[in-house]
């Protein structure tokens, strides 16, 4: 098993607790959160589009980006509602709340998603094992959110 993949998701969770802190003080400084989530989306384009350019990938064909399902252009749409709900979430209830509600709803998708195969998942079943980790998770956010 390559644990770079492991860390990296470890890591990513990380990045998301600092990334929501960040987002909310630049919501501060901008007073509207929707304009903190542009901005926030703005430099986050503009390190992609480096990163793409540094990398010299191959773009595909405009025949090829039309023939895309409709749907597979909403993550960014998904992202910016994330992104946004997060910027006026966390100066209410907190970044704990926020990030163990965010990992629960994540956890409950995720075993959806992977349980039917939805998306193009592989799939894997929501055996015991995995409904047991979801309990756990729904009883740590219960512990956090309590106050």
């Amino acid at each position: 098993m390559n644990y770079i993949y492991f860390f990296l998701a470890f890591f990513t969770g990380i990045a998301i607790s600092i990334q929501a802190g960040v987002n909310a003080n630049l919501r501060q400084a901008m007073t509207n959160p929707v304009l903190a989530a542009a901005i926030s989306f703005g430099t986050g384009f503009i390190a992609l589009i480096v990163m793409l350019l540094a990398s010299r990938a191959v773009l595909p064909s405009a025949d090829t980006i039309r023939q895309v399902s409709w749907w597979k252009w909403t993550g960014g749409i998904i992202g910016a509602v994330y992104v946004t709900t997060v910027i006026v979430s966390v100066p209410k209830i907190g970044t704990a709340n926020l990030v163990s509600l965010s990992v629960a709803g994540q956890l409950l998708a995720a075993l959806v998603l992977d349980h039917y195969g939805l998306l193009g998942f592989t799939l894997h079943p929501a055996n015991g094992w995995r409904l047991f980790g979801m309990a756990l998770i729904i009883a740590g956010v219960l512990l956090v959110v309590k106050n």
